[in-house]
């Protein structure tokens, strides 16, 4: 649960001759995360990819081009369908050709259809004008420019310019066009213009009236809109007759690749092959079976390691496995033994024993040693329940193997923080809906675990909502549940003058809620340095920071030094008035405040003793577990929200101390019954119809925005605290995800 599943390392030794065989059964597995050959065993090389290898990938390609092209989704695939590899090559072939055919045609028409738009947009200012185009251009001593600007302006200016001879300007609807007979022949429309803002358009060639050219352009674009359309429904009826075979010869086409591919991990000689990988210690022998099933003893697997869970011990603990080779077997260099010869068997093959017997001598001369120094991967080991949360964990990064998965504890606090901010029934059951139809609706892992952290979240508002006895921010589920049962709600949030005590009291909760959180990233630091580096480097890595956290909060609250310390400590937990959970609590003895303040200089002398460096830091135990206390703020601020949206609707009256909403009645009846009491606002629910109205669009758009608001600061909140003050203490991530060789079919049947 807290560490990934128990990997074990293992080898197959094996001659090339079952290759084929080995692979085939592996890849049924979906088990071997297989390691890469790094090349440094000398006489091994890398293998070479099957025979059709490159034939396999290339039609790959054009099926994933095709896929493109058509815009095949995952819903398309109809039901699963077993793929005749002979008929492939010649069924996608006929497809591109139909395809390929259509979507050239479709980028002619595409391409066309710009072109036309384009020139629409060019002749529009030009029917505006009613000049002949013709008329526009082609003059020897006459400049023409037609284009935006102010007729008046540009009149002026030319009229008083000694560069001009004559001119004529035409204005229509914002377009112009300016004929000039300029007095010097190398003077242009725009060297006498460029005092006047003028936007010049740049004439079509073509000949006769605009209007009736751009009729004919309107009239070539719907042609071509239309021809489009029927390319488009032409491609989509290809798409609904071959998507089902297109995604099923993909998965076909990706596993013969996966398997013709798979060499290229291996180290190989002319006759042998060597592999290795990463398995679930669990299910080694499930390895075992199927290749011994397969090709016998033929090839020879070894658990090389079980691996530990640090970071320096994945290769030690095997080096006495070349000792369990026995008669008939033939050792390699990392212990793996391997039989490759029976009685009666080819030349061929005692050529092939001879040859790797030879190389793996050389190679075992340097000791035990693996094809990589690659970590296990990692499965992550969690219940079902908390397996959602695993998003908001890889969010940061996977775990690495040798790293405690925070997974359960995030399980266990966020949504307890997120529902505790909020706690309300009415947000509550929202949020739950919309995790449930986040679930149902989309297809993703991601977005289907995302969901079910929001259902999670929402489950935990609504529970606290019922003990604060809140729906909507109204103290509807108090009145009817708590009030006949126990006299008011269980807690309190405290944003009454009457129960201000309770806000106090959350504030040291959400205190100590954060030195037991950071505490157990701690502990979980700890736990990893001793496993890397022994009991010393842990207690001055670690073991300082604990002391330092536990030492100063049990001076905190302890009775030492009393007078200058908040009177809330003593009172929020103790029997009185004040006390919001009487737990006869009034601190702790003086002497438990000097064990703390002992612990902490204790602390400070194991950081000076082991990374000095540090002690500058030494602040966090107090600053990060204050640091909490936004949980409470963020409480407080929601309701003060909430609050304040039915105030503005309901209104509502102080009376000793409490804030009571006018659901059914008006200030009127409040000064009546309740003399004494101090109506806040009076309500626009009770303003008459239009501010009822009025008012009934506030309250809706009030409590969504409180609602959003809900998302965005509580759940931004919560995560915060969780990666920056508890995962920040033991977590990296970095880790590899276990990915087996092999594939998981959804779109075609086993051969």
């Amino acid at each position: 649960m807290l560490r990934p599943e128990r990997m074990s390392r293992v080898s197959v030794t094996g001659s090339k001759r079952v290759v084929d065989d080995v692979v085939e059964t592996v890849h049924g597995l979906d088990l071997l995360h297989l390691s890469e050959y790094d090349g440094s065993w000398e006489g091994f090389e890398p293998g070479d990819p099957a025979e059709g290898a490159n034939e396999a990938s290339e039609l790959l390609v054009t099926v994933r081009s095709l896929e493109s092209i058509l815009d095949v989704e995952d819903e398309d695939a109809g039901p699963t369908q077993l793929v005749e590899r002979d008929a492939l090559e010649s069924e996608v072939a006929s497809i591109q050709a139909d395809v390929n055919e259509l979507d050239d045609r479709r980028s002619e028409l595409r391409d066309e259809l710009r072109t036309v738009e384009d020139r629409i947009g060019s002749f529009e200012p030009f029917v505006d004008l009613g000049i002949d185009l013709d008329l526009l251009s082609g003059y020897d001593s006459l400049e023409v420019a037609v284009g935006e600007g102010d007729a008046e302006l540009i009149e002026s200016e030319l009229a008083g310019s000694n560069a001009v001879d004559a001119y004529e300007v035409f204005a229509e609807d914002g377009a112009v066009a300016v004929f000039v007979y300029p007095a010097n022949e190398d003077v242009t429309v725009a060297d006498l213009l460029v005092g006047v803002p003028f936007q010049a358009y740049d004439v079509p060639e073509a000949e006769g009236n605009p209007e009736a050219k751009l009729a004919e352009l309107r009239e070539r674009k719907a042609e071509l809109e239309s021809e489009l359309d029927g390319v488009d429904r032409d491609l989509e009826g290809i798409k609904d007759d071959v998507a089902g075979f297109l995604l099923a010869a993909e998965e076909t086409l990706t596993i013969a690749v996966q398997k013709r591919e798979a060499p290229l991990s291996f180290a190989t000689t002319d006759n042998a092959f060597v592999a290795e990988g990463w398995v679930p210690t669990d299910r080694y022998d499930e390895l075992v079976s199927a290749l011994e099933a397969a090709v016998g003893d033929h090839v020879e697997v070894e658990e090389l390691e079980q691996a530990e869970y640090d970071r320096v011990s994945h290769h030690e603990g095997h080096e006495a496995v070349a000792e369990e080779a026995g008669p008939g077997k033939t050792v390699d260099g990392h212990g793996s033994t391997v039989r490759l010869e029976d009685e009666g068997e080819t030349d061929e093959a005692a050529a092939a024993e001879e040859e790797t017997s030879q190389e793996k001598e050389t190679v075992a001369d340097g000791g035990v040693v693996t094809m990589g120094d690659d970590d296990p991967p990692v499965v992550q080991d969690n219940p079902k329940a908390t397996k959602p949360f695993e998003l908001l964990t890889n969010a940061v990064g996977n775990p690495k193997y040798s790293e405690f998965d925070p997974t359960i504890i995030l399980f266990l606090t966020f949504p307890l923080m997120f529902g505790f901010m909020i706690g309300d029934v009415g947000y509550g059951a929202i949020y739950t809906g919309i995790g449930y139809y986040m679930y149902k609706s989309f297809d993703g892992d991601a977005m289907k675990n995302f969901g079910l952290i929001t259902a999670a979240a929402g489950i935990s508002t609504l529970v606290f909502g019922v003990l604060y006895g809140e729906i909507f921010g109204l103290h509807t589920i108090s009145t009817l549940l708590w009030d006949p049962l126990i006299g008011g709600a269980p807690i309190k949030k405290g944003l009454m003058p009457a129960n201000a005590y309770w806000a106090e009291a959350w504030f040291l909760i959400t205190a100590l809620f954060g030195v037991v959180h950071m505490g157990l990233g701690y502990v979980f630091e700890f736990a990893e340095n001793y496993s890397l580096h022994g009991f010393k480097e842990a207690m001055l890595e670690t073991g300082s920071w604990l002391f330092a956290l536990v030492g100063l909060w049990l001076f905190i609250f302890s009775r030492l030094g009393a007078n200058s310390k908040p009177e809330f400590l003593y009172t929020a937990f103790a029997s009185g008035e004040k006390a919001a959970f009487k737990l006869g609590f009034t601190g702790l003895p003086e002497w438990v405040g000097l064990l703390g303040a002992a612990m902490l200089l204790v602390a400070i002398l194991m950081i000076l003793v082991g990374p000095t460096h540090e002690l500058v830091e030494i602040h966090v135990v107090l600053a990060h577990a204050l640091s909490y206390l936004r949980i409470s703020a963020v409480l407080l601020a929601k309701a003060g929200m909430a609050f304040a949206v039915n105030l503005l609707f309901f209104g509502a009256y102080e009376h000793h101390g409490e804030f009571h909403f006018m659901l059914s009645y008006g200030p009127e009846y409040v000064a009546e019954h309740y003399p004494e009491a101090e109506v806040m606002f009076g309500g626009m629910m009770h303003g008459g119809i239009a501010l009822t109205v009025a008012g009934i669009a506030v309250l809706i758009v009030g409590h969504l925005v409180v609602l959003v608001l809900g998302v965005t600061s509580s759940g931004i909140q919560a995560i915060r605290l969780e990666y920056f003050e508890f995962f920040s203490k033991f977590y990296d991530g970095g880790g590899t995800a276990y990915s087996p060789f092999g594939h998981e079919r959804e779109y075609t049947a086993e051969e």
